[in-house]
Formats: C-alpha cells, structure tokens, sequence
C-alpha cells in the first residue's frame, strides 16, 4: 500500500479511538523518528506511519503496525500477536473492486511439518477461500467494521493455523 493510503487508514484509527467504541480500546504507541525501537526485532528501526496497541475488550488483543515492512516503499498493516511471537497478518495488496478499494490478504501458511495442505484447506472450506478481501475504511464510522473484520482475519489464521493440533492432538 502507498506511504498516504497507510496516513489515512492510521488517522482514521486515531480519529475512531478519540471518539471512543464500547468494543475495542486503542493506545498508539509511542515512535522515536518514526520508527519503534523496542519492540520487536523484525520492526524495531523500520519506518512507521503509526502503530496501535488495539484491545478488543474481553476478547483478543493485538498490536497494529503501519510499517515500511521492507523498506522499499511499500508500507504493509502488520499485526502483531499481543506477546509479539508472531506476525498474524501482513497486508499491503489494495485492489480495486467494483468501484470499492479492499485490503487483499491470501492465507498462505509456511509451517514446516508437511501439512500446510490440510491448513489451506480448512481455511477455504471454512471461510470459501483462501482470501479476504476488506473494504478499506472511508470515514470514521467504517472503522469498527474494519476492525471487527482485521480481528475475524487473525482468529480465521490462528485458527487453521492449529487445525492439525486439534484434528490429531497428541496423545
């Protein structure tokens, strides 16, 4: 995604936050030049637009980052799992659909146990694909909506990710 269309999305959270939701609870971090510093060694020094700390309250927590994930450019929506172990989703790709822009996200597991097969496969019969295409937000009031489905995003991933534990736990 383009460096202004990560400005927006992240003003739009702040501008959301301030006005207050009874669901979720948002703290933006703190940047030093507008990078983290001590945060996560695959983000720590890389450019931010912002970054979120976002409570779905009673439920999941995760971190949002607005980040030149690769320093090319291209600035990505990462999310964090709260302990920070692990990236849950990266999302760069904006496609237009039918006059709408969309976030575009494939799941695409990289397990090294042999059977991402199985993952992929729950996932598309679960949710009818392996993607997940979420309208990008064009004023305040579509930011819960965008968040609520970031959140089903990362529960989806987490979920098929742990599908193989749970079809054959060991014993």
């Amino acid at each position: 995604m383009e460096k202004q269309q990560a400005i927006v999305l992240s003003n739009y959270l702040e501008r959301w936050s301030e006005s207050g939701s009874a669901t979720y609870e948002l703290t933006q971090l703190d940047t030093i030049n507008d990078t983290l510093i001590h945060f996560h060694q695959w983000a720590n020094r890389k450019p931010v637009v912002a970054a979120f700390d976002v409570n779905k309250l009673g439920h999941d927590r995760y971190y949002f980052l607005f980040i030149d994930w690769h320093r090319n450019d291209n600035y990505y929506l990462v999310i964090y799992a709260y302990n920070k172990s692990t990236t849950l989703a990266e999302l760069n790709k904006v496609i237009e659909e039918d006059g709408e822009t969309l976030l575009s996200w494939k799941y695409n597991p990289l397990k090294r146990d042999g059977k991402n097969d199985v993952r992929k496969s729950y996932f598309k019969q679960t949710h009818g694909s392996v993607t997940m295409n979420i309208p990008f937000p064009t004023s305040v009031l579509e930011v819960e909506p965008f968040v609520n489905q970031l959140f089903k995003l990362c529960q989806n991933r987490v979920r098929a990710d742990r599908i193989v534990e749970i079809l054959s736990p060991s014993s």
